[in-house]
């Protein structure tokens, strides 16, 4: 059993440590400079041999590293609680229980746009390799862009989940929860590229101004 555990912590070591470097790469020199040997490089890896042992293509790797990033803003925003009692994660975690108590939909939208700005502002290598491989998936055979506005991706079904409770508690408008999420999606989506463009711009102001656009839009009449 010891030895079994080994291996199997060993496996996932290396498996981190290609993803990690996969990370640094793309977010280097893109997805499509991206290589095995430019990967073992960046990753102190003796061959490539022992990335195509864990992963037998470049998709499956690019998916897992994907993946990799989806579970680190889960983790960033379940970690927020301490901070925010309304952060909650896109999509549950192993078996960490969610936050006790009850917050109003509208604090977990403003949670989710802070808590999604502060992610993107403090892991910007892991944003620029998330763009990078959705800008070279359109033409793949798979699509990992659960992040981008779209409507069968996680942070949209999250955020229509939220609106929807909103209406129904009478919190919010009769709104359209599709046409909000994207209106919310979108400019996070797009702070990635103005970090970079517009170094002087404040993510949690941004942020700010985001939330408080949101709760304007979303509010009921006379409220």
């Amino acid at each position: 059993m010891t030895t079994r555990t080994s291996n199997a912590e060993a496996t996932a070591s290396r498996r981190s440590q290609i993803i990690e470097a996969t990370i640094r790469t793309v977010a280097e020199v893109g997805m499509a400079q991206t290589t095995f040997a430019r990967i073992a490089t960046r990753g102190g890896l003796s061959s490539t041999r022992l990335i195509s042992y864990h992963f037998d293509s470049k998709t499956a790797l690019m998916e897992a590293t994907v993946a990799h990033v989806y579970r680190s803003i889960d983790e960033f925003l379940a970690a927020r609680v301490s901070d925010d009692p309304a952060s909650r994660p896109i999509q549950p975690i192993g078996t960490i229980a969610p936050p006790s108590g009850t917050s109003s939909a509208s604090d977990e939208l403003r949670a989710y746009i802070v808590g999604a700005a502060l992610y993107i502002d403090t892991h910007r290598e892991d944003m620029r390799a998330l763009q990078s491989i959705f800008a070279a998936s359109h033409a793949a055979s798979y699509d990992p862009g659960a992040l981008q506005a779209d409507p069968e991706g996680g942070p949209m079904r999250h955020l229509e989940a939220i609106l929807r409770r909103g209406i129904e508690q009478r919190e919010f408008r009769d709104l359209d929860p599709l046409v909000i999420a994207a209106m919310i999606q979108r400019p996070i989506e797009a702070l990635p590229q103005l970090l970079a463009n517009r170094p002087e711009i404040d993510p949690h102001r941004y942020a700010t101004e985001l939330a408080d656009a949101v709760d304007h839009a979303t509010r009921l009449s006379g409220i």
